[in-house]
């Protein structure tokens, strides 16, 4: 009966996760046309409308930002969250979808965190006219030096130290373990973090490729959830990073 139960919740979740990671996507989509669209308007009308963002204009960026994460972060996160429910569901927790959803629920507080960051980055961005109206930086200096220091920080000892965070989740949960709903929620936030704390300047190299270029969006998930769920994980970051303080000279080298 157990072993049905685990089935059958690991089913719910897994649906669960790929519904909502499908959704996002649409949701991007949708997005995209919609912004290529506004783009093309501030182009012909100039940037001096975009100097005048606000908080309005935050709150469109936040929500933007939050789905991007949900739908290019929640599958590398998907073999943890899988794993909280099964040991939740072993140790007999009456509260074990609870908190699995808890889990989960933490896990986007993190990046929605990061979001509101980015969002309001970005506003800056776009109000001292550093970013431009297809959302990328104008500058190719500050693209070049963005890549630099997002190669630089694939090398770092907390770069690692997070990463190892993401690729070991029986790891991660004999360390973090906490019991019932609100347990759920920590440890799921603490999760998150570490994630934010290794992927962090990954997301931020989409002010350099564009913030809704779906292509870059999904070389970055494809990316991050390679970077975490192989066993050649740090190498292949590192990799990428030496890629991208190339990318970075090469631009800076060439403005």
């Amino acid at each position: 009966m157990l072993e049905q139960l685990m089935r059958r919740d690991r089913l719910l979740m897994a649906f669960g996760l790929a519904a909502t990671t499908l959704l996002a996507w649409v949701y991007l989509l949708r997005a995209t046309a919609s912004m290529a669209a506004e783009a093309q308007m501030h182009a012909a009308m100039g940037m001096a409308d975009m100097t005048m963002w606000g908080a309005s204009d935050w709150l469109g960026l936040f929500v933007m930002w939050t789905v991007m994460m949900v739908a290019m972060m929640l599958p590398s996160a998907a073999p943890m969250i899988l794993l909280v429910l099964a040991v939740y569901r072993r140790r007999g927790d009456a509260q074990a979808r609870t908190a699995s959803v808890m889990f989960v629920t933490g896990y986007v507080l993190a990046w929605t965190l990061f979001s509101a960051a980015a969002a309001g980055l970005q506003v800056i961005l776009h109000q001292t006219t550093l970013m431009a109206a297809d959302m990328r930086f104008s500058s190719a200096v500050l693209s070049g030096t963005m890549l630099i220091l997002a190669g630089i920080y694939q090398w770092l000892p907390i770069k690692n130290m997070c990463l190892s965070q993401c690729q070991s989740p029986l790891g991660f949960l004999s360390t973090h373990w906490r019991e019932g709903a609100r347990g759920g929620l920590a440890m799921g936030l603490d999760h998150g973090l570490f994630c934010v704390g290794c992927c962090w300047l990954i997301m931020a190299l989409l002010f350099v490729v564009g913030v809704m270029n779906l292509v870059w969006i999904a070389v970055l998930s494809a990316f991050v959830l390679l970077e975490k769920l192989t066993p050649r994980g740090i190498l292949l970051g590192r990799a990428a990073g030496l890629a991208a303080a190339i990318w970075g000279i090469y631009l800076i080298v060439r403005a």
